[in-house]
């Protein structure tokens, strides 16, 4: 009987040991998860060129070591807005630094087309002072902590898009930039200054982009061999990556749409083209 006993305090032990080491090992797990897992940081920026004082925004995951690529994100003509730093947070996710850029100074935003018209133009016009402000951002992601400053790519959306593609044709050293509903007739076109791969998604039904610019967009890549790949969406029009651009349409009389499949095409064909670049 005493034997009897003495096996079945054996077993019971030997059960709750098991168990011991079961729970033990699933707080491991936990606590590995846990230190794995994506956690975004975002900063306040601020930055300047010559004439201009400037507000960005960058973000990155903390719970990642080491350097890793840092992506430019140049906003559209509505400035530097939650939009742009929404796409900085989607970047930081994915594993890279991103900044948010202030193309217009001060953080200034349009709450109107026709005032997005005017500090658009007043940047694409003055090619020296765009092009200080541009390099005055990704010298500043260059420097980042967190940043591989022989890693560097840009996207654009809209009016971005332009500044980006232009940049990269004036020979930014850029290892891959971006467009989404973008206009392709530049100020400075594709020529030989060109480093970058290039990716352009835009709509099919963008009255903004006339079939002609993109005739010449093309051609001129063609001519120097660029690597370079050009979506065109049917049934899509401007504006198609933004959730606002509905409300936007209607409250200004604009041919803006959101459309998800495109928007969600194009973000993978952004990371698709990272992932070659870099």
């Amino acid at each position: 009987m005493k034997n009897y006993i003495a096996l079945l305090l054996i077993v019971g032990l030997v059960i709750l040991g098991s168990c011991r080491s079961k729970s033990e090992s699933n707080t491991v797990s936990e606590e590995v998860h846990e230190e794995l897992a994506v956690k975004v940081k975002g900063e306040e920026v601020t930055y300047a060129t010559d004439s201009t004082n400037l507000k960005g925004y960058i973000a990155y995951d903390i719970n990642t070591e080491g350097k890793r690529p840092g992506v430019l994100i140049v906003h559209e003509w509505w400035g530097h807005n939650d939009y742009v730093r929404q796409r900085a947070d989607m970047l930081a996710e994915l594993g890279y630094t991103a900044m948010a850029v202030d193309m217009y100074g001060d953080g200034k935003l349009a709450d109107h087309p026709d005032d997005a018209g005017k500090f658009a133009k007043s940047v694409m016009t003055n090619l020296p002072e765009a092009t200080a402000r541009f390099n005055a951002a990704m010298n500043l992601l260059r420097s980042h902590a967190s940043v591989d400053g022989e890693k560097i790519g840009a996207i654009g959306y809209c009016f971005g898009g332009s500044v980006v593609l232009t940049m990269a044709n004036s020979g930014a050293d850029l290892d891959a930039v971006a467009a989404f509903h973008s206009g392709v007739q530049l100020p400075v076109m594709p020529n030989k200054e060109l480093k970058a791969k290039v990716l352009v998604c835009n709509g099919a039904d963008d009255p903004f982009i006339s079939p002609e610019s993109v005739v010449a967009f093309k051609s001129a890549l063609d001519s120097i061999n660029a690597d370079y790949k050009y979506v065109s969406y049917p049934g899509v029009k401007h504006s198609f990556t933004s959730k606002e651009a509905d409300a936007n349409g209607e409250k200004f009389g604009l041919p803006l749409a959101y459309d998800a499949d495109a928007d969600g095409k194009s973000w993978a064909s952004l990371q698709q083209l990272f992932s070659e670049a870099f």
